[in-house]
């Protein structure tokens, strides 16, 4: 059950936000997010590792293809993960859900253009442990979900 916030102004049109709070283990993170979402399309794999029958991997060039159904999205991080962004706003605006988990960079370009008009945010608490690595990352994360809506939902995810 999540706590309903009073409605905010964006200069555009008013949002509904409720903040919610989910438990997650690391070992089940990304089956928990499809049972929610139940993906059909990775557009950010690689051939090894891929979470779905159906994937974009670094030759097939996904910022050039369309992005159709559910979407999971674990881009590339460093300084061009806001074209990954741009293209799954646009993406969602075209009827497609994409979920994607980037690291909480809120003070970036990128964060503001993009993950602000995200339908949902969800912090993550804690640092989350990547496959084949033994440490946690050294940043936070958070799940974006783009989805064509007015609603915006922040969320805290607990590990």
């Amino acid at each position: 059950m999540g706590l309903n916030v009073p409605e905010k102004f964006d200069g555009k049109k008013m949002y509904t936000v409720t903040i919610e709070s989910i438990m997650v283990d690391d070992k089940d993170f990304f089956e928990t997010l499809n049972n929610e979402f139940r993906f059909t399309l990775d557009v950010c794999a690689e051939e090894h590792s891929a979470k779905c029958k159906n994937y974009f991997t670094k030759k097939d060039d996904a910022l050039d293809k369309e992005w159709n159904g559910v979407c999971w999205m674990n881009p590339p991080y460093g300084r061009g993960i806001g074209v990954w962004l741009q293209k799954a706003y646009e993406s969602s605006q075209q009827g497609s859900t994409v979920v994607c988990l980037i690291p909480s960079r809120t003070d970036t370009k990128w964060w503001h253009d993009y993950v602000m008009r995200a339908s949902e945010v969800r912090f993550l608490k804690g640092r989350l442990k990547f496959d084949g690595h033994e440490n946690s990352a050294p940043f936070p994360s958070a799940i974006i979900v783009f989805q064509k809506t007015d609603t915006q939902v922040f969320k805290s995810m607990v590990r």
